[in-house]
Protein backbone atom coordinates (compact mmCIF):
# COMPACT_ATOMS: atom_id res chain seq x y z
CA UNK A 1 0.00 0.00 0.00
CA UNK A 2 1.16 3.54 -0.77
CA UNK A 3 2.20 5.78 2.16
CA UNK A 4 -0.28 8.38 0.93
CA UNK A 5 -2.93 6.17 2.56
CA UNK A 6 -1.27 6.16 5.98
CA UNK A 7 -2.69 9.47 7.24
CA UNK A 8 -5.60 9.75 9.65
CA UNK A 9 -6.87 13.08 8.38
CA UNK A 10 -7.37 14.55 4.93
CA UNK A 11 -9.20 17.44 3.30
CA UNK A 12 -10.81 17.00 -0.12
CA UNK A 13 -11.49 20.18 -2.10
CA UNK A 14 -13.44 20.53 -5.32
CA UNK A 15 -11.72 22.70 -7.90
CA UNK A 16 -13.68 25.92 -8.25
CA UNK A 17 -15.19 26.60 -11.70
CA UNK A 18 -13.70 23.46 -13.25
CA UNK A 19 -15.35 21.68 -16.15
CA UNK A 20 -16.24 18.27 -14.77
CA UNK A 21 -15.26 16.91 -11.38
CA UNK A 22 -11.74 17.81 -10.33
CA UNK A 23 -10.68 17.39 -6.74
CA UNK A 24 -7.53 17.70 -4.69
CA UNK A 25 -6.88 15.71 -1.53
CA UNK A 26 -4.54 17.21 1.06
CA UNK A 27 -3.01 15.80 4.24
CA UNK A 28 -3.40 17.63 7.57
CA UNK A 29 -0.33 19.77 6.74
CA UNK A 30 -2.03 20.94 3.52
CA UNK A 31 0.32 18.96 1.24
CA UNK A 32 -1.30 17.67 -1.93
CA UNK A 33 -1.43 13.87 -1.70
CA UNK A 34 -3.95 12.97 -4.45
CA UNK A 35 -5.43 14.59 -7.54
CA UNK A 36 -8.82 13.36 -8.79
CA UNK A 37 -10.56 13.75 -12.15
CA UNK A 38 -14.03 12.63 -13.05
CA UNK A 39 -14.11 11.73 -16.74
CA UNK A 40 -16.46 13.90 -18.77
CA UNK A 41 -19.14 12.66 -21.12
CA UNK A 42 -19.00 9.04 -19.97
CA UNK A 43 -22.15 6.94 -19.83
CA UNK A 44 -20.81 5.28 -16.70
CA UNK A 45 -19.17 7.31 -13.94
CA UNK A 46 -15.39 6.98 -14.31
CA UNK A 47 -13.20 8.65 -11.70
CA UNK A 48 -9.40 8.50 -11.77
CA UNK A 49 -7.17 9.18 -8.75
CA UNK A 50 -3.58 10.24 -9.38
CA UNK A 51 -0.50 10.82 -7.24
CA UNK A 52 -0.41 14.47 -8.35
CA UNK A 53 -1.66 16.94 -10.95
CA UNK A 54 0.78 15.72 -13.61
CA UNK A 55 -1.38 12.56 -13.80
CA UNK A 56 1.78 10.56 -14.50
CA UNK A 57 0.92 7.89 -11.90
CA UNK A 58 -2.63 6.62 -11.51
CA UNK A 59 -3.39 5.30 -8.02
CA UNK A 60 -7.09 4.29 -8.03
CA UNK A 61 -9.98 3.89 -10.43
CA UNK A 62 -13.57 4.31 -9.26
CA UNK A 63 -16.05 3.08 -11.86
CA UNK A 64 -19.82 2.64 -11.91
CA UNK A 65 -21.00 -0.83 -12.90
CA UNK A 66 -24.15 0.36 -14.68
CA UNK A 67 -24.82 3.20 -17.08
CA UNK A 68 -27.68 4.74 -15.10
CA UNK A 69 -28.68 3.19 -11.84
CA UNK A 70 -30.54 4.70 -8.89
CA UNK A 71 -28.74 2.22 -6.61
CA UNK A 72 -25.42 2.38 -8.41
CA UNK A 73 -22.45 0.29 -7.32
CA UNK A 74 -18.95 1.69 -7.79
CA UNK A 75 -15.94 -0.62 -7.93
CA UNK A 76 -12.70 0.70 -6.45
CA UNK A 77 -9.60 -0.70 -8.16
CA UNK A 78 -5.95 -0.34 -7.26
CA UNK A 79 -4.33 0.90 -10.49
CA UNK A 80 -0.88 -0.54 -9.75
CA UNK A 81 -2.07 -4.11 -9.16
CA UNK A 82 -5.36 -4.08 -11.09
CA UNK A 83 -7.00 -5.66 -8.05
CA UNK A 84 -10.35 -4.68 -6.65
CA UNK A 85 -10.12 -2.95 -3.26
CA UNK A 86 -13.87 -3.09 -2.60
CA UNK A 87 -16.98 -1.29 -3.73
CA UNK A 88 -19.53 1.26 -2.60
CA UNK A 89 -23.21 0.92 -3.42
CA UNK A 90 -25.69 3.75 -3.10
CA UNK A 91 -28.94 2.78 -1.44
CA UNK A 92 -31.36 4.38 -3.88
CA UNK A 93 -34.67 4.62 -2.03
CA UNK A 94 -33.07 5.09 1.38
CA UNK A 95 -31.03 7.98 -0.08
CA UNK A 96 -34.16 9.91 -1.04
CA UNK A 97 -34.43 11.29 2.49
CA UNK A 98 -30.90 10.74 3.81
CA UNK A 99 -27.85 9.69 1.79
CA UNK A 100 -26.89 6.10 2.52
CA UNK A 101 -24.29 3.79 1.00
CA UNK A 102 -23.20 0.20 1.59
CA UNK A 103 -19.49 -0.56 1.91
CA UNK A 104 -18.58 -3.83 0.17
CA UNK A 105 -15.48 -6.01 0.39
CA UNK A 106 -13.68 -7.47 -2.64
CA UNK A 107 -16.34 -10.22 -2.91
CA UNK A 108 -19.24 -7.71 -2.70
CA UNK A 109 -20.20 -8.77 0.82
CA UNK A 110 -21.58 -5.85 2.85
CA UNK A 111 -19.05 -4.96 5.56
CA UNK A 112 -20.30 -1.52 6.53
CA UNK A 113 -22.38 1.50 5.79
CA UNK A 114 -21.88 5.17 5.07
CA UNK A 115 -24.71 7.54 5.91
CA UNK A 116 -25.64 11.13 6.69
CA UNK A 117 -25.59 11.30 10.45
CA UNK A 118 -28.72 13.43 10.93
CA UNK A 119 -32.08 12.68 9.34
CA UNK A 120 -33.36 16.11 10.42
CA UNK A 121 -30.51 18.03 8.78
CA UNK A 122 -30.73 15.82 5.69
CA UNK A 123 -34.40 16.81 5.32
CA UNK A 124 -33.55 20.50 5.81
CA UNK A 125 -30.90 20.20 3.07
CA UNK A 126 -33.30 18.56 0.64
CA UNK A 127 -36.37 20.70 1.19
CA UNK A 128 -35.28 24.07 2.60
CA UNK A 129 -31.63 24.95 2.03
CA UNK A 130 -28.64 23.18 0.55
CA UNK A 131 -26.38 25.57 2.50
CA UNK A 132 -26.49 23.22 5.51
CA UNK A 133 -23.20 21.27 5.43
CA UNK A 134 -23.35 17.48 5.20
CA UNK A 135 -21.83 15.16 7.79
CA UNK A 136 -21.38 11.41 7.22
CA UNK A 137 -20.32 8.50 9.39
CA UNK A 138 -18.81 5.28 8.07
CA UNK A 139 -19.31 2.13 10.14
CA UNK A 140 -17.63 -1.24 9.72
CA UNK A 141 -20.03 -3.54 11.51
CA UNK A 142 -21.13 -1.43 14.48
CA UNK A 143 -17.81 0.42 14.83
CA UNK A 144 -17.47 3.99 13.57
CA UNK A 145 -14.23 4.13 11.56
CA UNK A 146 -14.54 7.40 9.63
CA UNK A 147 -16.17 10.80 9.76
CA UNK A 148 -16.74 13.02 6.73
CA UNK A 149 -17.64 16.66 7.46
CA UNK A 150 -18.39 19.23 4.80
CA UNK A 151 -17.18 22.76 5.57
CA UNK A 152 -19.78 25.48 5.42
CA UNK A 153 -18.90 27.61 2.41
CA UNK A 154 -21.48 28.53 -0.24
CA UNK A 155 -18.77 29.02 -2.90
CA UNK A 156 -16.48 26.01 -2.62
CA UNK A 157 -16.86 22.39 -1.58
CA UNK A 158 -14.45 21.04 1.05
CA UNK A 159 -14.79 17.76 2.93
CA UNK A 160 -12.80 16.98 6.08
CA UNK A 161 -12.02 13.27 6.31
CA UNK A 162 -11.12 11.75 9.67
CA UNK A 163 -10.02 8.13 10.14
CA UNK A 164 -8.46 8.71 13.60
CA UNK A 165 -11.16 6.67 15.39
CA UNK A 166 -10.09 3.62 13.34
CA UNK A 167 -7.08 2.66 15.47
CA UNK A 168 -7.45 -1.02 14.45
CA UNK A 169 -7.37 -0.01 10.74
CA UNK A 170 -10.51 -2.01 9.92
CA UNK A 171 -11.17 0.23 6.90
CA UNK A 172 -8.81 0.12 3.93
CA UNK A 173 -7.94 3.81 3.52
CA UNK A 174 -8.16 3.45 -0.27
CA UNK A 175 -11.83 2.50 0.12
CA UNK A 176 -12.34 5.23 2.73
CA UNK A 177 -10.92 7.90 0.41
CA UNK A 178 -12.92 6.52 -2.52
CA UNK A 179 -16.03 6.99 -0.37
CA UNK A 180 -15.09 10.64 0.20
CA UNK A 181 -14.49 11.15 -3.51
CA UNK A 182 -17.89 9.66 -4.35
CA UNK A 183 -19.57 11.85 -1.75
CA UNK A 184 -17.98 14.90 -3.36
CA UNK A 185 -18.64 13.79 -6.94
CA UNK A 186 -22.11 12.25 -6.62
CA UNK A 187 -23.73 13.64 -3.47
CA UNK A 188 -21.83 16.93 -3.72
CA UNK A 189 -23.80 17.76 -6.87
CA UNK A 190 -26.75 18.38 -4.56
CA UNK A 191 -24.93 21.20 -2.76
Amino acid sequence: MNSVFDFNQYVLKRQFMALGGKFRVFDSSENLVLYVEQKLFKLREDIRVYADESKAREILVIKARQIVDFSAAYDVMDSATGQKVGALRRKGLASMLRDEWEVLDVNDAVIGKLFEDSMGLALVRRFLSNLVPQNYDLLIGATRVADYKQNFNPFTYALNIDFSMDAAKQLDRRLGLAAAILLAAIEGKQS
